[in-house]
């Protein structure tokens, strides 16, 4: 056999491994075991500054006199567990009025406001629709400058919202970011989709409702969530058009028991007579307060990253 013969009945030779570019990011280097104790003291520390507070709101609601005298104000380590507080803040009418108002404000105001900014967004996606880009400049105009509030005092009494609870909803219905995040992921959906169902003869309700809403639910979720912690957590209004004390949400008697150091109407002689430690009356407010956001959040939370990146860097 000659030499070309063995040449070529010889397996051939095994490919060289691709070199790696040992040049790589910081970002890319595997983290040291120093690198990752940092990361974990961080965030055991980031845990710590945001569980530490809520632990002691909910011990301080939680416990009797004698323990927060004892402890001079918030208390860390529980003595006693008593749960007297929420007993008469439910049971006395005033709260449980107030966190009825606030859930009806909240769950009405959110529908309005979500339905309302989804079918402003997705006319602004649509490029041949009527008057895009004026609109969408005037809308950008408003995230940098607006009236003021003696404008807007002017504006909500002088077309008679003042004393309803529509002067909670309408003021604050639309906020242009979240236009603009609904919009910028409206964009996103495939063309081809929206043309086949336009030869199919689907109009733009039907585009919008069975098409472009099911392929946005991350953002939808995400921006109703916006507007339900905005409505819950209002109170600014409430103390400017809404006068009498019974309609007030559960915000602004947080604010009069732990701001002002007031109690309204019905519950000084209910805190009083019951010898409910005031304090513990305000910490059960405030965890009262915080219940609907925690138990929301979670539900939401998978919904977040995905709806506020992909609306607000795409388009």
């Amino acid at each position: 056999m000659t030499v070309t013969a063995q040449r070529a009945a010889a397996p051939p030779a095994p490919a060289a491994p691709p070199r790696r570019d040992s040049r790589r990011p910081v970002w890319e280097e595997e983290p040291s075991k120093a690198g990752q104790g940092l990361k974990g003291a961080t965030l055991v520390g980031v845990c710590l500054a945001i569980l530490g507070p809520l632990w002691v709101v909910v011990v301080t609601s939680l416990s009797d006199q004698k323990a927060i005298t004892e402890a001079g104000g918030l208390v860390i380590v529980p003595e006693t567990i008593t749960f007297r507080a929420y007993s008469e803040l439910l049971g006395g009418g005033t709260v449980t009025r107030a966190a009825i108002v606030s859930l009806a404000l909240t769950a009405v105001g959110t529908v309005i406001s979500t339905v309302v900014s989804i079918l402003c967004a997705y006319g602004l996606s649509r490029r041949g629709s009527f008057l895009h880009r004026p609109i969408l400049m005037v809308l950008l105009v408003t995230m940098f400058f607006n009236a003021g509030l003696i404008p807007t005092y002017l504006l909500v009494t002088g077309v008679g919202l003042e004393g309803s609870y529509w002067s909670m909803i309408l003021p604050s219905a639309i906020s242009v970011f979240n236009i603009l995040v609904l919009r910028s992921f409206f964009q996103t959906t495939a063309p081809e989709l929206i043309d086949s169902a336009r030869i199919d003869g689907a109009g733009e309700w039907r585009i919008l409702l069975q098409i472009v809403m099911p392929l946005s639910k991350a953002v939808i979720a995400v921006v109703s969530l916006f507007y339900a912690v905005g409505y819950w957590s209002q109170w600014f209004n409430a103390m400017l058009y809404l006068n009498d004390q019974e309609m007030w949400p559960l915000q602004m008697i947080l604010r009069q028991l732990v701001i002002k150091q007031q109690a309204p109407q019905g519950m000084s002689q209910m805190i009083s007579s019951s010898q409910v430690p005031g304090l513990a009356v305000q910490m059960a407010v405030m965890v009262l307060a915080l219940i609907p956001v925690v138990v929301l959040y979670p539900f939401v939370q998978k919904h977040f990253t995905k709806g506020m990146l992909t609306g607000a860097i795409k388009g």
